[in-house]
């Protein structure tokens, strides 16, 4: 039987490291580390996530600011109010719930937020920066993976890992993470050939497609360390991408679904903010002498 990989009790112990992160950072500048999330219009599924994730930043004590915005929003005073909170020095991420009315052009406001503070890892510049290593805002549930696999202690380096899916949400950025790691990276996608005879070469199995059993039993190298993302409704239930009965005794390791990298992707989410509000205190001091006066 696989050891199951407890993303709640990771997550708690990120979150408790990270509340721990921000009481220093008031004891040292008095200052609050802030996130402003932008919801527009009424998706029941967003607004239970906008819950969950205004209720970890309380938790860890983070200023979390929420612009709730009606349906009718027109894509000028979104911008505009994004350019505001780009300005706002006390915001120190903005994250953007998606999914936005049709109206409204998602990727166009995604790219008008300042990459400093893009804490999803999503504006084209973080992007840039992840496909060379250099990224410090990362995507939260690409994040929240390779996260798990190293507090399990699972050797990434040398490893043959293969990710199903390749979104930009997930598959890309994860692939690109495991590859910097020196993985042996595999993307497969709705096109792929004989996806079995993939996957069960896989040490790390990566599965982020959104269909529920898509990595079923036959489908896993014995021992492998199996990463499910996705969350699907089969029978009235919520299940991964992945047979999780069919399977679990053939990995060595295996996240559920839910429990599994869902709690990460908030945790991450909290990390992000911090290293945002690290990323521009920097900044400021660089461009101050040491009398705290702005450098000519």
């Amino acid at each position: 039987m696989a050891v199951i990989i407890d993303g709640k009790q990771v997550a708690a112990e990120i979150r408790a490291e990270i509340k721990q992160e921000v009481e220093r950072i008031g004891d040292s500048s008095g200052e609050k580390v802030g996130l402003a999330v932008i919801m527009v219009g009424d998706f029941p599924a967003s607004k239970v996530y906008v819950r969950l994730k205004e209720k970890a930043c309380a938790e860890a004590g983070i200023v979390s600011v929420q612009h709730n915005l009606p349906e009718d929003t027109s894509m000028d005073s979104l911008l505009d109010l994004i350019d505001d909170l780009n300005a706002d020095i006390a915001v120190n991420g903005i994250l953007l719930q998606l999914p936005l009315p049709d109206a409204l052009d998602a990727n166009e406001a995604l790219d008008r937020i300042d990459p400093g503070k893009d804490v999803d890892g999503f504006h084209p510049l973080n992007v840039g920066l992840l496909s060379q290593n250099l990224a410090t805002l990362a995507p939260c549930t690409p994040t929240g993976c390779i996260e798990l696999l190293d507090r399990y202690k699972i050797p990434i380096e040398g490893a043959n890992a293969v990710v199903v899916g390749r979104s930009n949400i997930v598959g890309k950025p994860v692939a690109a993470m495991l590859l910097h790691r020196n993985a042996t990276v595999t993307i497969c996608h709705s096109r792929t050939r004989d996806l079995g005879k993939i996957t069960s070469q896989a040490d790390i199995l990566v599965v982020a497609v959104g269909r529920p059993n898509s990595i079923t039993e036959g489908m896993v190298k014995k021992g492998a360390a199996v990463i499910d993302v996705g969350i699907n409704r089969l029978d009235n239930k919520l299940v991964g991408d992945v047979d999780f009965n069919g399977v679990v005794d053939t990995c060595g390791f295996i996240s559920p679904a839910p429990g599994g990298v869902g709690p990460m992707t908030i945790a991450m989410l909290l990390s992000n903010t911090v290293s945002a509000y690290k990323l521009q205190r920097n900044l400021i001091v660089s461009l101050l002498d040491g009398s705290g006066r702005r450098r000519k």
